[in-house]
Formats: structure tokens, C-alpha cells, sequence
């Protein structure tokens, strides 16, 4: 494959066709910025208005390739802050946008996104139609797909993307977790150190719990639980992260083993791997949630919550119940399960990001309640 780019200063006109290829055998035409190459991955769509930098940087996006529904992208750029990954890296493996600005206007912009993407070579398609692509995942679900430079053999293409496989059993945990364990330290007094597993976790997580006095000592998908049993933290926390959580057999064997010593924390990849590990079940969702928009309602409450969300996967209500799980919030768009507790081993998770990042603060409050947990011991 060529390794030249597409670089920002050209004209949309001036950049080499592209073409999205579906596994149904729909296919979109458009033009390649960033890296110009061959990508592949599931096709989902995203209906954030803005952050494009941290869903492309979310590890539990690697293996996706993210279809933005805002038509306009780009238009601030890139920076050095917004960023969800520990080393920087983008994790999605292709960006689908309708219009990519030529021009960005931020404060705090270092560089364009296709010289972001063009920079870790990374994949992006523009000037295809994302509304007729986003109504065709919503009506077939999700399915895998590449972009590709236009003029390959469709055939050819299709033979690659079945070769792919599917999202369901593929495990990408070990793909995107840390090789050895670090800290991130409290801001001001430290009240509470956390052992965390690295599933493919969002750095804005650790951020928000510093600001509540946490220290997170992190670790690897593989580390065992007497290993962070060991290290006598005050509380466990099961980070985001991508694939199939069926798939991680040795994560929700740790998790069971922790679950009921100490006060527990999951968001997401955490959420699944703690029902499974409860003896729930996850299947996978049509066309999953992934935005900075979904409702969600707190059964205990009744409070309504606007969230940001990414996931594929769902923890199957009725084999929660079964499991003496307490379901604490809805999806008010499908019904799914978001929230439960295990109120006798204190052990809590929700299926969506309270940490935002892109997205609304709404649901900040659960690390208010982890804190509340932790206090109780």
C-alpha cells in the first residue's frame, strides 16, 4: 500500500477518491484523508456533536471504524488535552465523516484532524453521504466494513472483511491494555487508594477520581486478583474497554474472585465483565450506543440523565435479576440495563461513561457514590 498522505492545505478535489465497502455489499464513495491505506473494522455510527479527538483516542473504539453523524468535522482541530488514551494513540482504527473542514479555529488547536490522523497513520473517508449510512446501520446493525482507495476489486475486499470476522468473540482487551502497572495520585490529600484494572480505560476516569481524593494504582487485563489482593487497596474499579466481554474469560474469573472483599466500582467493559462475573449474561445490541445524548433513568431516584455512551454490548436484564443483582437505571431509548448493584458484596457499575469526555456531566454524582462506598468500607 502507498505510504503517501492526503495533507490538510489540499482542496477536497485534490484528495484521492476513497470507498466504503459494507459487508452486506453496500458500498459509499468519498475521498481519503489522513493515512492512505486499507482499513478494517465495525462500522457504528456517533451522534456526538463534538469531541471527535477523544472518541477516536477511547480505546474501547479499536476495532471500529466511527461514522460521525454531525455533518461538519473538524472545525477546531486537535490539541493536547483532549486526548483519552494514555500514550495518545487514536484507537479507532477509520474516522467516516460527511464534510471535513479545510480550515480549524481554536485556542488550543495544534494541528488539523487529517494531519492528526496523517500523523499516526490513521484512516479517514469524507464526502459520502453518513445520514443514508447511518439510517442503513440502524436498520441492518452494525456490520463490518473498510475504506479502501477507490478502483480495489469490491470482491476482494469483501473476502478480506469476512475474513475479519465479527465483533462478537473477539476479545481486543489485551490489545489496548497497559504493559505495567502505574499510578495516577490523588489531587490534594489522598482519601482512598483503588486498584483499577486496565480494560482499555478512559484517562478522564482516573482524572475525575483524583479530583475526589482517589489514587488509582492501575493495572494490566492479565494482573490476578491475589496480586491486587495483595496490594490491600481500599476499593477495586473495572475500567471501559473494547470487544466482546463474553470473550474475557480470565478478566471475569478475577473479577469474581474480588467481588464482595472490597467496595467495587465498573463502567462499561466493567459493567459486562461484573454481570458475567455475578453469573448474568451479555448479548450483543443491533446497532450499540454510541453518543453524548442517550437518556438514562435512575430507577432509585427517578431522575432522568442525559450521557455519554459507547458500547455493543448489554448485560441481559432478566439474568441479572436472576442473579440478585438491583437494576438502578434504564435505557429510556431501547430499555436496556445501564446500572445495578450488588448491594450485599458493595459492588455497583453503569453501562454509560460518567466521566463524559465527550459529553455531559449529569452522571458525575457515581464517583460521589464510589466515595460514599469507600468511606463505608
Amino acid at each position: 500500500m502507498s505510504s503517501q498522505s492526503f495533507r490538510s492545505g489540499e482542496t477536497p478535489q485534490a484528495r484521492t477518491e476513497s470507498i466504503l465497502v459494507l459487508a452486506d455489499g453496500r458500498t459509499f464513495r468519498g475521498r481519503g484523508f489522513g493515512a492512505a491505506r486499507k482499513v478494517i473494522g465495525e462500522v457504528v455510527f456517533n451522534t456526538a456533536i463534538t469531541g471527535y479527538q477523544e472518541i477516536l483516542t477511547d480505546p474501547s473504539y479499536c476495532g471500529q471504524l466511527v461514522c460521525m453523524t454531525q455533518p461538519h468535522i473538524g472545525v477546531y482541530g486537535v490539541n493536547d488535552e483532549d486526548v483519552e488514551s494514555r500514550d495518545g494513540r487514536i484507537w479507532a482504527s477509520g474516522l467516516i465523516v460527511r464534510e471535513l473542514s479545510e480550515i480549524h479555529s481554536n485556542r488550543r488547536a495544534r494541528m488539523s484532524l487529517s494531519e492528526y490522523l496523517e500523523t499516526q497513520g490513521a484512516c479517514g473517508i469524507t464526502g459520502l453521504d453518513t445520514r443514508a449510512l447511518t439510517r442503513h446501520i440502524r436498520d441492518q446493525g452494525a456490520m463490518v466494513g473498510a475504506i479502501a482507495p477507490f478502483g480495489v476489486k469490491i470482491d476482494n475486499v469483501l473476502e478480506e472483511i469476512r475474513g475479519w470476522g465479527s465483533m462478537e468473540g473477539k476479545s481486543l482487551v489485551a490489545a489496548v491494555s497497559c504493559d505495567t502497572p502505574y499510578r495516577v495520585a490523588a489531587i490534594g490529600a489522598e482519601k482512598f487508594r483503588v486498584a483499577a484494572y486496565d480494560f482499555g480505560a478512559k484517562q478522564n476516569i482516573f482524572r475525575e477520581m483524583a479530583k475526589c481524593g482517589i489514587t488509582v494504582e492501575v493495572y494490566p487485563d492479565h494482573t490476578s486478583a491475589k496480586t491486587l489482593e495483595a496490594t490491600n487497596p481500599d476499593g477495586y474499579f473495572l475500567s471501559n474497554g473494547p470487544g466482546d466481554p463474553a470473550a474475557c474469560g480470565e478478566a471475569v474469573a478475577n473479577v469474581r474472585a474480588l467481588l464482595g472483599s472490597k467496595p467495587m466500582m465498573g463502567i462499561c467493559l466493567g459493567h459486562q465483565l461484573m454481570g458475567l462475573a455475578a453469573g448474568a449474561t451479555t448479548f450483543k445490541l443491533p446497532f450499540g450506543h454510541h453518543g453524548a445524548n442517550h437518556p438514562v433513568k435512575d430507577t432509585t431516584t427517578d431522575r432522568i440523565e442525559i450521557t455519554s455512551q459507547n458500547h455493543g454490548f448489554a448485560v441481559d436484564e432478566r439474568s441479572l435479576i436472576d442473579a440478585g443483582a438491583d437494576i438502578t437505571h434504564i435505557n429510556l431509548n431501547d430499555g436496556s440495563v445501564e446500572g445495578f448493584e450488588l448491594t450485599g458484596k458493595r459492588a455497583f457499575c453503569v453501562q454509560y461513561h460518567p466521566e463524559a469526555a465527550p459529553g455531559p456531566h449529569d452522571a458525575a454524582y457515581l464517583f460521589d457514590r464510589f466515595v460514599k462506598m469507600l468511606e463505608r468500607g
